[in-house]
């Protein structure tokens, strides 16, 4: 089994998935969002070195919280780029009955080999995916993260006709992700989806910009503001996020 390099843990997360989770951010992305609030996970060196039975036992400690919804969520970082680890923790989880989420930007994914084959075989002990899509049109996707997103809309499409719950996630940066032919796109692209549960916009913050103070990494989005409540509204609105059954309800 693949030992997983885990950047950090949260105990009692509630946003990543449905109910309370366990929550393991893992190292490693090769994305480089300019509004990314962890840049310390970007290089996959570092952190605590655990083997899938050691996480899953350090998450199981918790699952009194779990009830019925809950479970365990690997991010990052990329999880995708540890996919190993994430499924050999996850064919543990679900032999104990454990609800399990994986939350990706979606940028590794290929359907070429060796990755395909691990790819399917993650999804089938995967019961939610976190997909976030962080700009519809190429260009300006590139522009926003270094990578084209031409993969990532793959991804979507084929969790769609293979039927694999998913939410989609999508991060609204003032000036940068809120032009309205965009979000309008993105909203007709997430329409002809199957089985998406919840369309979600989170607002762009400023969080993490300390990190980057620390680390000497230059900040690409000084001076931007944090996205208004009426502007995630709006957006919400344009990309009819509400039509989405969980939308509102965990």
């Amino acid at each position: 089994m693949a030992n997983g390099y885990i950047n950090s843990v949260e105990s009692f997360g509630s946003v990543d998935g449905p109910g309370v989770r366990y929550i393991f951010f893992l190292q490693g992305c090769r994305m480089r969002c300019a509004y990314c609030h962890n840049p310390e996970t970007w290089k996959i060196e570092g952190g605590q070195v655990l083997s899938p039975e050691e996480a899953f036992g350090q998450a199981y400690r918790y699952r009194a919280y779990w009830k019925k919804q809950g479970g365990i969520t690997v991010s990052g970082g990329e999880a995708l780029l540890q996919i190993d680890f994430v499924t050999d923790l996850f064919k543990i989880a679900k032999a104990r009955g454990v609800h399990t989420t994986i939350d990706t930007s979606g940028n590794p994914f290929t359907k070429e080999e060796p990755f395909f084959s691990k790819f399917q075989a993650l999804m089938e002990v995967t019961d939610l995916f976190l997909l976030d899509i962080k700009e519809i049109d190429a260009d300006r996707h590139k522009s926003l993260t270094g990578f084209t997103n031409a993969n990532i809309l793959e991804l979507a499409k084929y969790l769609s006709e293979n039927g694999k719950d998913m939410w989609i996630r999508n991060v609204l940066v003032p000036g940068l992700t809120d032009r309205e032919e965009d979000l309008k796109a993105l909203g007709t692209f997430v329409a002809g989806l199957g089985h998406v549960q919840r369309f979600e916009v989170l607002p762009y913050h400023t969080l993490g910009v300390s990190k980057y103070q620390k680390l000497g990494i230059p900040y690409r989005l000084s001076g931007i503001e944090p996205a208004s409540k009426e502007a995630v509204q709006r957006a919400e609105t344009i990309m009819g996020c509400e039509r989405y059954q969980g939308y509102l309800t965990d």
